[in-house]
């Protein structure tokens, strides 16, 4: 078993992931962000009005918009359509339910215009596995937004309007191999609920803050590192997603990736901030920041943002 993470470089960065604020309408068991209604941590207009320019300057192919529930930023749709002219990705991650708050309606329609890529979490097709992480009345409002979605045109083909839904394992467990439940998903839920999407996206949980809490009130911590430990696959270092992505805060502070800036772990090479980023020319060269959560990465499949990583 390995006890100490291996070092990993950067590469040339293709993904841009912000993490735009904190607020959430849900307060979910596993949520590595401790996102939570009562947070107030917000990207200042400062700072998102660098974004595009960055985006122009390292010919960013992806921006990954996080949060917390990144659309209740009062900046959200005019950072997306400031975007509308170039040639860049723009993925939403979406809880789904945040289209029953009020004032967030119209939302689905907003993100079919811009052709924004739904990542939208449902850690399991079962009402009841779904409410005990994510609480009360949860899968019911995730079924009814992903209808919407779908009438909107999300999830109906491999080149039209991208939904993608996200599981993460209930228990402390790594999750099952993705295009078994990926087959899974998509018989049950059109069978149940006529609802389609296009991928899958198997997440294996990150053992911090909230989630971590969790564990070691229940005495699990300990037995969940060393399983990720004794599941380590070195075949995941050559597509591990800190490698070609950089990770922004609230506060436009750069992380190697959004587990390590939920932790402050940076490392001492590379830049400091998005203005670090637009006033100097980095080449992305410099060692990624690691630690012991590391190993949930590369544990098994490997986990990511866009799912398993062999």
């Amino acid at each position: 078993m390995i006890n100490i993470f291996p070092s990993i470089n950067k590469e040339p960065i293709e993904t841009l992931q912000i993490n735009i604020g904190y607020r959430c309408n849900q307060a979910c068991k596993h949520c590595h962000v401790n996102s939570s209604p009562m947070r107030t941590e917000k990207m200042s207009n400062e700072i998102i009005t660098l974004i595009p320019k960055i985006i122009d300057k390292y010919k960013i192919k992806t921006l990954d918009i996080t949060g917390g529930a990144p659309e209740l930023h009062p900046e959200f749709r005019n950072l997306v359509t400031s975007l509308s002219n170039k040639k860049i990705d723009i993925i939403d991650r979406c809880n789904l339910t945040i289209f029953f708050e009020e004032g967030y309606e119209d939302l689905p329609q907003f993100l079919a215009r811009n052709n924004v890529i739904v990542t939208a979490s449902l850690p399991c097709y079962e009402k009841n596995n779904v409410e005990v992480q994510r609480g009360y009345g949860v899968f019911d409002k995730s079924i009814k937004a992903l209808k919407i979605l779908n009438d909107l045109g999300y999830g109906k083909s491999k080149n039209g309007l991208q939904l993608n839904l996200v599981y993460n394992p209930i228990n402390p467990i790594l999750p099952p191999p993705q295009a078994v439940l990926e087959t899974d998903y998509k018989k049950i839920l059109f069978e149940k609920y006529d609802i389609s999407f296009n991928n899958l996206y198997t997440i294996t949980n990150m053992p911090i803050n909230r989630y971590s809490d969790s564990l070691r009130r229940e005495g699990k911590l300990n037995t969940y590192h060393k399983l990720l430990k004794e599941n380590f696959n070195i075949d995941n270092l050559e597509n591990l997603m800190c490698k070609k992505t950089i990770s922004v805060n609230w506060l436009g502070e750069i992380y190697d990736c959004d587990f390590n800036q939920q932790i402050n772990l940076r490392g001492h090479k590379g830049p400091r901030t998005l203005s670090d980023l637009m006033n100097n020319s980095f080449k992305f060269d410099y060692e990624v920041a690691v630690k012991e959560h590391c190993f949930a990465c590369t544990a098994g499949s490997g986990s990511s943002c866009g799912g398993t990583l062999t």
